[in-house]
């Protein structure tokens, strides 16, 4: 089931959270709950990626981006993910989540999120983030200009240009019958 309570309680404490400045890093604080576990009593892989979920959605109000969303009708989607699994998670460990807005280009928004444990980054993930109408993707600069930002569109970092170029490349649909050897 999907972690609506953590969720709320992340977006109301980050409510009382001073407004971020567009590349600054949102940093919130979770435990790997029973619920969170997979059979080896480690953080379950596919959870990883929801619990990024309580620290993307608070970075995003933080930001003031909310308000131009919904006044928008805009909505926010994850439009592609890359994950480093590094160190595993065990039930009940204290966890820091870092989220911060890496930078966007003409179509989506990039954001970094990494999870640790003490000194250890457990898991990164690099967040393809589309801005999205009942007309299609927005482009991102007209988000970040509505919130009031004037910072110029920074050059994205060589990894996220590198991985986007590589994400462009990638077929889609999926090629099955290729795979399949047909």
């Amino acid at each position: 089931m999907y972690p609506f309570i953590r969720l709320y309680s992340e977006v109301y404490k980050s409510r009382r959270l001073p407004k971020l400045g567009l590349f600054d890093a949102h940093r919130s604080v979770l435990h790997c709950w029973p619920q969170d576990i997979d059979p080896w009593v480690e953080l379950n892989n596919g959870r990883t990626l929801t619990l990024f979920d309580l620290g993307r959605v608070p970075l995003i109000s933080r930001l003031g981006l909310r308000p131009h969303l919904k006044a928008n009708g805009w909505s926010m989607a994850v439009a592609g993910a890359s994950v480093r699994y590094r160190r595993r998670v065990k039930m009940f460990d204290r966890l820091e989540m870092v989220s911060r807005l890496a930078g966007w280009d003409g179509r989506f928004l990039y954001i970094d999120q990494s999870i640790w444990r003490g000194g250890d980054c457990t898991t990164q993930v690099l967040n393809r983030t589309a801005v999205s109408s009942g007309a299609g993707i927005v482009a991102p600069e007209k988000l970040i200009r509505a919130a009031g930002f004037t910072d110029p569109r920074p050059d994205l970092p060589g990894w996220i240009a590198a991985w986007a170029r590589a994400e462009a490349e990638r077929p889609w649909p999926p090629e099955v019958d290729r795979i399949r050897g047909g």
